[in-house]
């Protein structure tokens, strides 16, 4: 595991400290642990694997409806 140098205001300080007592762990792992939700929330999708398969049950063939949209304009 590596260590990082990260400043916090005293008030986070407080609320980590009081967060800590109640959940009888240390500042470090409440911050590990928030750490970890924060990069699962907002990993990174990649375009292709969020839309892949996304048009299988239309009807219409998407470039076909790509075309009847367009002659809307």
């Amino acid at each position: 595991m590596k260590r990082m140098l990260v400043g916090f205001s005293d008030r986070d300080i407080q609320e980590l400290d009081a967060l800590s007592s109640i959940k009888r762990t240390s500042r470090a792992e409440l911050i590990r642990q928030a750490v970890a939700l924060y990069l699962d929330k907002f990993k990174p999708v990649e375009a292709s694997d969020e839309a892949f398969g996304l048009w299988a049950d239309k009807k219409e063939d998407g470039l076909a409806y790509q075309q009847r949209l367009r002659q809307e304009w």
